[in-house]
């Protein structure tokens, strides 16, 4: 784990905020000089904390309403298939998220797709066409209560 300071924390919760603040910005909220807040920018991303600045989607507006947890069990173990597995889902558009998971299922993938007939064809055509499927259970999302990305440092 980085050590991060108290000026660290307070330049990484202002760009999980908003991460097209520029170095001004963000030395003026923090009340520190552009140099040094430049460079702990830069130190944390060299270091690996910040790992990139994305902009945030909303979904429904470009047409990606349905969203879906899919548990999927493997019949097999192995390292190579699940290698091939993982390798698999990368490749696949709709998978946002694939965790490798202990307990009933293998994986846990989180999908997103237009509609209902979409999400279909993805299982249908690519999830199942996948080698070493075992099993597959959906979960559909009716009501997004909490999505944060920020997180709380220290």
């Amino acid at each position: 784990m980085e050590k991060l300071d108290k000026l660290d924390k307070s330049i990484l919760h202002l760009l999980q905020i908003d991460s097209s603040l520029n170095t001004k910005q963000i030395a003026d909220e923090i009340g520190l000089s552009v140099t040094p807040t430049y460079e702990r920018i830069k130190r944390m991303e060299r270091t690996g904390v910040i790992e990139k600045y994305v902009a945030l989607l909303n979904k429904e507006k470009i047409g990606k309403n349905l969203v879906v947890y899919c548990s999927v069990s493997l019949q097999v173990h192995s390292k190579p298939l699940l290698k091939k597995f993982e390798l698999a889902i990368s490749k696949m558009d709709e998978v946002m998220e694939c965790y490798h998971t202990a307990g009933t299922f293998d994986y846990l993938l989180k999908v997103v797709s237009v509609d209902m007939f979409h999400y279909q064809d993805f299982i249908t055509n690519k999830l199942a066409a996948t080698e070493n499927i075992g099993h597959v259970q959906s979960s559909f999302v009716m009501t997004e209560v909490k999505h944060k990305t920020e997180y709380k440092i220290g």
